[in-house]
This record gives structure tokens, sequence and C-alpha cells, in this order.
């Protein structure tokens, strides 16, 4: 099945205001009726959870109400519809969406994906010895650069049922395992999109399930350390990082939102195919990790070290 991934997360959130005011901080573009996109059209929507439209929610506290995941094409729409009709009730929205649940309980769509292809540039940097970079006199730390996330890059559940979850994802939807931790999850990607993963999945107690965070890629390295920078000086509580991961070797710097969810920027993600042989390794500080930085105040030479006064 030609599923691309993530187009679309859908929240009833408890502060429409602060939500909002979180995912334009954030870097995503606001066009209207609490949908927020990134520059290939991806998006995050917000409403009350009091919304009578929207999805049922989870038993739990999680704000999310429905994954919405992008496909090439009809013929794949058609082959997900004949598939999960097999077992569970699949209804079909007046734009062609296909919306079900998972094994899980999670409220699942699938749509022809809304992603519009993108012509950017990548991050250029400038290493002895090869013949790549940036050119003579061009300048590669920018400070007013816009470092806007360019798509929706992966999701992570919380989720009590691991093996049967990913079952679903795998058996019923085509994906692929590149690589595990032991007992806690495995990372997924579909079968139209080369990304290390798309999906990740923690086992955690009943009464955590939800979805734990989103991410979107940015440019690079540069770009996230920059957008990072910048919600931390608007008075955002940085999570995690920044640093960079083992398995998928992202870079990642995560942010708490009043989404109930951990936000993270993420970039430089590794790419799979076919020929991929999956790792796996139990879960550890050192396993999740290459390493791990934190932010400071800006310092200069002649000053207290960084973080002392």
């Amino acid at each position: 099945m030609r599923i691309v991934g993530p187009d679309e997360l859908v929240f009833g959130v408890d502060n429409i205001q602060a939500s909002e005011t979180f995912l334009s901080d954030y870097g995503l573009e606001s066009v209207g009726n609490g949908r927020f996109t990134a520059l290939d059209g991806t998006a995050i929507s917000v409403r009350s959870k009091e919304d009578p439209s929207l999805p049922a929610p989870l038993k739990t506290a999680s704000m999310l109400r429905q994954t919405i995941w992008g496909v090439e094409d009809q013929e794949t729409l058609d082959q997900i519809e004949a598939e999960l009709s097999k077992d569970r009730d699949v209804t079909k929205t007046s734009d062609g969406t296909i919306c079900s649940t998972d094994d899980s309980g999670f409220e699942i769509a699938f749509r022809i994906t809304k992603r519009i292809a993108l012509d950017l540039p990548g991050e250029l940097i400038n290493s002895p010895g090869s013949k790549g970079g940036r050119g003579v006199n061009v300048v590669g730390a920018n400070e007013d650069a816009a470092a806007k996330p360019r798509t929706l890059s992966h999701i992570v559940y919380f989720l009590p049922n691991m093996e049967e979850a990913a079952n679903f994802y795998i058996e019923r939807l085509g994906f692929v395992v590149t690589d595990k931790f032991t007992n806690t999850g495995p990372f997924l990607r579909p079968q139209a999109n080369d990304d290390h993963h798309v999906l990740f999945m923690i086992q955690t107690p009943d009464y955590m399930q939800g979805l734990e965070h989103l991410a979107f890629h940015m440019q690079g390295p540069t770009e996230l350390m920059l957008a990072g920078s910048r919600m931390v000086k608007k008075g955002y509580e940085s999570f995690w990082g920044p640093g960079r991961h083992k398995f998928g070797s992202n870079w990642f710097w995560y942010f708490n939102s009043p989404l109930g969810t951990h936000i993270e920027y993420d970039a430089d993600m590794d790419k799979h195919d076919g020929e991929w042989v999956e790792r796996e390794t139990p879960m550890s500080k050192e396993a999740s990790q290459m390493f791990l930085f934190e932010n400071v105040e800006k310092w200069a030479p002649g000053g207290p070290p960084p973080g002392k006064k």
C-alpha cells in the first residue's frame, strides 16, 4: 500500500488561544479554522475539546483526536477501505477520506496526500576533502533565516499493546520495521516513504495511552538550533535536547506544548529502502541518543563561563 506518511493531526484542546500561539511561534503558518501548515502543506489542526464535530477522544488525557495519513493515489485508498472493512467500521467523508480506528483505539483516516513537492536548498557545509559545500564568500550563519518546518516528519504513540499495535500497521497497512528497541517498540516506515520512520511506538500502561510527540523536519541542524533557540527566547520550556538520536540519526529538540504532547524539531534523518537490515537493541540512555546538549544563555570570552554567574 502506497502510504506516504502523516498528513495532518487533529487535536481537541483545552486552550485554543495558547495552542494557536504556540503553533505559530513554532513556525507553522495559520491558514484559518485552527489549521496550521508546514511548507509542504502537512498540518496540525486544533479545535476546542468540546467541538461536537471531533472524533471521539481516547479514554485518557490525550488531546489527539485523529491521525490523518496521506496516500499516493485512489488505488491505495480503495485498498485500505477494502482491507479495513473486513473487521471494523469504515466511513467515507464527502471528499473521499476513509475513516476508521486502529487496533489500539486511535482514530485514523486516509486521504490522497495534500503534500506539495518542495524544491528548496538543503543545508550546505564546508568539509575538508569534500567537493560539495557552500561556495566562496557564501556565509553559513544567518541569524535572520526563516527556519520554517518543511514537512510533518513522524509521530510517536504511547500504548499498552505494543506488539498488537505494531502488527496492525505492518500486516494490514504494509509498514516496515527499520529498527526496534527490545520490549519498548518499533520504528516503522510505510511503502511510499524512505524516511527511517514516520511512526514509533512505546509500550506504556493503559492510563498513558496517547500521542507522546510529533515532529517536523527542518532544513538541517543549523535551522533546528535556530528555531529551538527562538522558542526558548519566547519562554517555551525545552523538554529534551538539542541532541542527535542513534536510530534514525536525526537531530532533535523537543518542547512542551499546550496540545498535551511534546513537539519536536528534527533534521537530517536517515533514508532506507528494502535492502536495509533491521537492528534491535535494549532501550537505554546510550541507545537513545549519540549526544545530548543543554541550552544556555549566550556567552562571550572574558565573561564568566557559560551557565555561571
